[in-house]
């Protein structure tokens, strides 16, 4: 049987919404969202949180995580990847002597999350020869048909498809920003640089949202309050 780890990654630092990873989103801390999507899936050996915030560490507790040991410094900076976070973590339990086949990264900002969604995503990893299982959806509007501006003009990026009808133009999808399936082994083969064997796990434009402003933590609760009464 595959031993699982789920790692939710949330520093302390946030400069846009301050305290964002434990602000409150429709009645409790948003990271616990994440936590309990993770513990009610029934996936993982482990359920963790990669901090270097005590508060965010108590909050994380709170909800059912553990907190094995602290983010360091280098990875808790502005310009730290997520595959250097999860490096770490991966390095940090191989030193006392724990080792994962599957590693999930969920973001602690997203509440959209859910344990059928992530049992989904590791089922489809573990039965295919995939390197990661991602969620993704397709843009509202075809990018192909998309402008540029230009000395105070717009023109199209790609003009040869001013005539193309919408829905004859293929479908080009973006990362939900959710979550992450990873092999273990074949995640630091590639020192987490991944650009093939990506499989998808197609969601609803319903239940993916950015959330880098006031204004879209504000969409994102109305989203999910108005998914919670469907």
């Amino acid at each position: 049987m595959s031993s699982r780890l789920a790692v939710i990654t949330a520093r302390g630092g946030s400069k846009r919404i301050p305290g964002k990873n434990i602000k409150e989103f429709c009645g409790k801390p948003i990271i616990a969202y994440s936590i309990e999507a993770a513990i009610d899936s029934r996936l993982f050996d482990e359920v963790m949180v990669s901090t270097d915030s005590e508060q965010i560490a108590g909050i994380a507790k709170k909800y059912g995580a553990k907190i094995p040991f602290m983010r360091s410094a280098e990875t808790a900076g502005d310009f730290a990847t997520t595959a250097a976070v999860i490096m770490e973590v991966i390095t940090c339990y191989k030193h006392v002597g724990r080792e994962f086949d599957t590693v999930v990264c969920i973001y602690p900002t997203a509440p959209f999350v859910t344990a059928d969604k992530l049992r989904e995503a590791v089922e489809r990893l573990e039965s295919s020869k995939a390197v990661e299982v991602r969620p993704v959806v397709k843009f509202s509007y075809p990018p192909q048909r998309g402008f540029v501006a230009n000395d105070g003009y717009i023109q199209m990026k790609n003009p040869e498809y001013r005539d193309t009808r919408s829905q004859d133009l293929e479908p080009i999808y973006h990362d939900a920003g959710q979550f992450y399936c990873w092999n273990t082994k074949k995640f630091l083969d590639c020192d987490g640089k991944i650009t093939s064997g990506i499989a998808p796990l197609f969601v609803r434009e319903m239940e993916v949202q950015d959330i880098d402003s006031e204004e879209d933590w504000r969409l994102a609760e109305l989203k999910y309050s108005l998914i919670k009464k469907v």
